[in-house]
């Protein structure tokens, strides 16, 4: 018989990325001490001993952060190849990069959505029969027909037209300024979505946690 003396306490919400890397390392520390106890390993034996035991172990641990990372973030974990081969890889690098992008946009343009379902799963909003089944918070003017991937498609349309129009200009003044005007529109839009970031945000309407 063991008695815990003591516990590893992690202080983040989410256990994604760097913090999975700690708690693998964590993990297969407390997996080779326990395997010793039991008898399973000897007093030098290691995990990394045993080649299809530690492929298991890394895949085992970074198919979990990743499924966590999915459920919280929407992309697969960030330095999920040191979990999985236990070393940096360029294709890790760059795979962390574009998850990384992606994150920002899921964050502020899809993740609102994703709140709402979690805060009804885990009870936080409580549909009842007396509400209409509308959120109190209900879009409203600009914000009911704004939409960030229909203003990115007119300002790439904009900058595609532009270009071609200028293209163009080297032959006739008439294409010239229509660039200008393609690409003052470009610009136009892209300006007032900036000064209208909020309203494009996709945010949570159901649960309203107290500040």
């Amino acid at each position: 018989m063991k008695e815990q003396m003591g516990i590893v306490r992690t202080n983040c919400i989410d256990c994604l990325d760097r913090t999975n890397v700690t708690q693998s390392m964590i993990g297969r520390k407390m997996l080779e001490g326990q395997l010793r106890r039991l008898g399973v390993f000897g007093a030098e034996e290691t995990i990394s001993s045993h080649k299809n035991l530690d492929d298991k172990f890394k895949i085992l641990w970074a198919n979990h952060g990743d499924d966590i990372s999915t459920q919280y973030t929407g992309t697969p974990a960030l330095k999920g190849d040191f979990v999985r081969f236990g070393h940096r890889t360029f294709q890790g690098i760059l795979k962390d990069g574009w998850n990384a992008l992606l994150r920002y946009y899921l964050n502020n343009f899809s993740d609102g959505t994703r709140q709402d379902s979690i805060d009804l799963l885990q009870g936080h909003y409580i549909v009842s029969v007396s509400r209409d089944g509308t959120p109190s918070s209900k879009k409203r003017g600009l914000e009911s027909i704004a939409s960030f991937p229909l203003a990115l498609g007119l300002v790439l349309t904009g900058f595609f037209f532009a270009t071609m129009s200028l293209n163009q200009g080297r032959y006739d003044y008439r294409h010239f300024f229509l660039s200008l005007m393609w690409a003052g529109i470009s610009i136009g839009i892209a300006a007032f979505v900036r000064a209208n970031g909020r309203v494009f945000c996709n945010r949570p309407r159901l649960h309203k946690p107290r500040s």
